[in-house]
This record gives C-alpha cells, structure tokens and sequence, in this order.
C-alpha cells in the first residue's frame, strides 16, 4: 500500500478512528434510511425522509430551509408529475469563527439526493445484511453516500472543527433535476469546492469526467384514414417517425464523444387506422459543449415548418453539461487521493459516461468532486448492495478531506 501520504496530525487521526468506531451507528442509520421508500414520484416517502435530515443537519448547527422547485417541461418522459413539484432542502452549517492568521476559510457544498428509483411497492423494501454486505433499494444509490456525509460532518463537529459548509438535497436527481436545478445552480455560486455523494465505482475509485446528458422527444404528425376504405388518402405518422428514428441512429459516434438512443415510442390507435399521431422519447450523451452542439443541430434539422403534413417537431433539453476534468478537479482529485492512501487505501481515477448533479454545480463554475458515496454495486436493480466495511472508511476520507480543502494543516 503506497506509503508517500500520511495523516498529518493527531486530529486527522482522531477522526479515522473514530469514524472507526461509528461502523454500527452507520448501518443501523442505514438500516433506517433504506427502509423508507423514497422512489422519485413518491412524494410522501420523500417528505418524511427529508425530514429526518433535516432534524439531523439542525442537531449539527444547522441553518434549514426548503427552496420551492421549479416545473419540469411537460413533454419529458413520464410528464409533468402530479401535485407541486418537491422542495429542495438547503442547510447552512455554523459560521466558522475567524481566527488571526488562518486567512479565509473556502466554502464546501455537499450535495446528495433523497430520490431512489425503487417504487414503494416493491417487495425489495428494506436492508438485508450479509457479513459485510447489505442489499436494499437505494443502499448505495444514495443512502449510503448520505450515511457517510451525514458522520463526517458530525466527526468534524465533535472534533471542534469548524469547517464553513453547506448541504444541498433534492428529491428529483433520478428524474433529471428539473425541479431542483435552479437551487443547485445558486448554491454551486456561493460556495468554493463541491462533493457529491454518488456511489464510487465499481473499483472504489473516485469519477474525475463525465459525460453530459439531454432528453428529447420527436412528435410526429400525419394524416387519419381508415386502412381499408381510404387507405391513399392517410399518411402515416409512425412511418414518419420511423423514418426519423433511422436519421436519429445515425448521430451516434461513441468514439468522437456522441452517444444518441431512442425509447420508448408511441403511436396509433388500432391497426385498421393510418395513425395521424406518434412520439418517439430519447436521451443524448456528449462529451464536450462542442458535441452537444452539434447534436443539437442535427436534432434540430429534422424539424420541418409549423402544420407541415406529414410533419416533426423535436423539444429537447441539455440540462446536464458534460464535466470534464479540470485542473481544479484534478486538484481535488488529487487532494482525495493523498487522504485515502493515508488511511490505506488506493484510489484510482475513472471517466463515466454516467450523469449526475456534479455535472450542474459544475456547469456553474464550481469544481466538483462526486462519487465519494459508498463502494457496492447493482444500482437501479433488485439486487442493489453496498459494502458496510465503506461507510467508516469514507466518513474519515471525507472529514479529513473537508478539513484539508477547508484550510486545515496539510
């Protein structure tokens, strides 16, 4: 195990063991958490789960509140979900005191969300452990990335570290964001250095680029008639989409950073009529504004004039901007792995094509770190599963590393 890093004072130690020694507490807050349902349009499991933390973050000194959120465009997949759209929590953590000769404290953003993709009724309902490894819907998907930010926190604040942080929490990070970005983006404005509470990957190692991601729909217009009696005189609005859908299959160049799929489709009432309506609903990668350009404009082509016969309209929103790796990131990065190396562990670096709130904050100008949640596997299935022993051992990496990013001795 490389030895170059090294923790660098009794603090520093002190929070690595005691986070140690709050492995049980971990499991059983996670046992808690997993056990409320908090699937994306579930808004009463949502409610009463944001309420936990928010009890949780005003034990630690926190100031609370919950930002109205915004609509989302109606044409997404699955449409505008019924009732208001859910709140954002916001928690302001105390206010360092200012002491000669340590300069200006940098602000840290902690960002997780409370939203799993498991539907209440699911018969994959609580936690289940085995050894060292639970499975549970959302146990590592986030809840175990908000068991590890939670006690990092509370390490710091037992220790008398007075560390200027904030933690934002959504409910709609499965869904797109939509409801929450606009809170995501003034927080990211306020603060100096973002961590996100998505899962590592597979390896343990931490995301350091990501691909970014938009959503489209392709509405297609033709004309009624019945098959058999007035066949010539319909024109079909699924063969017009089809027909797009080949263009659309056509965008996708994983090699140049362009990934483009379709699904899922719609269209027609019956098989005896020339269908005059059909959708088609699809999700876009790219790997730089450049590419998300130009799938915006190669999406935007197959449009055709207003009222047009048979006729296409495409609505798309790239609302999650390709992350790329800074220097800022990689500074973080870095930072991150000189702590984990000092507790023990290796921590390599990825690239993901996967998406996440980090992508936002970052959008906005703030450097973001974001898979220091919970080692495990299985995301968004029924066997779902985190590793316990990671709890602890990412409590004590975020501590010290809020403790270094923050100004502490390094």
């Amino acid at each position: 195990m490389p030895g170059a890093n090294v923790l660098t004072d009794r603090i520093e130690s002190h929070l690595a063991a005691e986070a140690r020694r709050r492995s049980g507490a971990m499991t059983e807050d996670l046992r808690e958490f997993v056990g409320m349902p908090t699937f994306s349009g579930y808004p009463e499991g949502l409610d009463a789960f944001r309420d936990v933390l928010r009890r949780r973050l005003e034990a630690l000194g926190a100031r609370v509140e919950l930002v109205p959120g915004a609509p989302r465009p109606d044409w997404l997949w699955g449409g505008a979900a019924g009732g208001p759209p859910p709140p954002t929590l916001v928690a302001r953590g105390p206010a360092p005191r200012c002491e000669a000769g340590l300069g200006e404290r940098k602000r840290l953003l902690l960002s997780g969300h409370l939203d799993t993709v498991h539907p209440p009724q699911s018969p994959f309902r609580s936690l289940v452990i085995s050894g060292s490894r639970a499975t549970g819907p959302g146990c590592v998907d986030m809840k175990g990335g908000l068991v590890i930010a939670l006690h990092a926190l509370s390490l710091l604040k037992d220790a008398g570290e007075e560390i200027a942080w904030s933690m934002i929490l959504n409910s709609d990070e499965e869904t797109g964001s939509y409801h929450s970005e606009a809170a995501l983006r003034e927080q990211a404005r306020a603060h100096d250095a973002g961590l996100v509470f998505e899962p590592a990957l597979p390896n343990g190692g931490l995301v350091v680029e990501r691909m970014g991601s938009g959503q489209f729909v392709l509405e297609c217009a033709g004309r009624a008639a019945h098959v058999g009696r007035d066949f010539a005189s319909g024109i079909s609005a699924v063969t017009t989409m089809a027909l797009a859908i080949v263009k659309v299959s056509e965008m996708s160049d994983p090699a140049a950073g362009r990934i483009v799929n379709i699904g899922p489709v719609e269209g027609g009432t019956g098989t005896n009529v020339v269908p005059d309506r059909a959708r088609a609903w699809g999700n876009v990668r790219f790997s730089s504004p450049a590419q998300a350009d130009a799938l915006g404009a190669m999406l935007d082509a197959l449009s055709t004039p207003e009222n047009s016969i048979p006729g296409v309209k495409v609505r798309r929103s790239f609302n999650r901007p390709a992350k790329p790796r800074t220097p800022a990131v990689e500074a973080m990065a870095s930072a991150a792995r000189a702590v984990s190396e000092a507790l023990g562990r290796e921590l390599p670096f990825g690239v993901t094509g996967g998406v996440c709130d980090g992508n936002i904050l970052q959008d906005a100008g703030l450097a973001t770190l974001d898979t220091l949640g919970a080692r495990g596997g299985g995301l968004h299935t029924p066997e779902e599963w985190v590793d316990l022993d990671s709890l602890p051992e990412r409590a004590a990496l975020v501590a010290v590393l809020m403790r270094r990013l923050a100004g502490g001795p390094e």
